[in-house]
């Protein structure tokens, strides 16, 4: 689906890019792009307007397109997806056997950036968390590939994976 309210001309790719709503925006660009894989590392999904509907058609839009489409997730937090994000875990409920969250450890929090990659060739990364700064590509394959180096050192330090349904006695 393609977002009609996305507007491409204040995002210069491969250049570092101010604000919330752009990157939100190039989040939505990576989104439309991906095909096959993606790949997401945020601190907790506060920014980049994971709680909107627009955001999760397009995550549900991907999931849905084959089988085999998969779509791997680290946080650092899951409080503000587990009570703001309830379309996202929905999709966890729905896609668990294509979707996966993973929470990271406690060595893993150092790291404060956040970025998305969409088949191993377009990416958006956030510089640091506190600050609405970015840089997003597509067709950049030697950018993602450092990347996805960094997706699985941080895939490494993850302690549990999330799940959509609460376990109990």
């Amino acid at each position: 689906m393609t977002n009609p309210h996305l507007n491409t001309t204040e995002l210069i790719p491969d250049t570092i890019i101010l604000g919330e709503r752009l990157y939100a925006q190039a989040i939505d660009l990576i989104l439309q792009h991906a095909q096959k894989t993606l790949l997401i590392f945020d601190q907790d999904f506060s920014h980049g307007d994971y709680t909107s509907i627009a955001r999760h058609q397009s995550l549900q839009q991907f999931l849905s397109r084959d089988a085999q489409t998969k779509l791997t997730i680290i946080l650092h937090q899951s409080e503000f997806l587990t009570t703001h994000c309830p379309r996202l875990l929905e999709l966890l409920a729905t896609y668990g056997h294509k979707m996966t969250v993973y929470i990271t450890n406690d060595s893993a929090k150092i790291a404060k950036d956040c970025f998305v990659i969409a088949d191993d060739a377009h990416y958006v990364k956030r510089i640091h968390i506190d600050q609405a700064r970015f840089k997003y590509a597509l067709n950049d394959a030697e950018a993602c590939a450092s990347l996805n180096m960094r997706f699985g050192e941080l895939l490494e330090e993850t302690s549990h994976t999330l799940s959509p349904t609460q376990l109990g006695l």
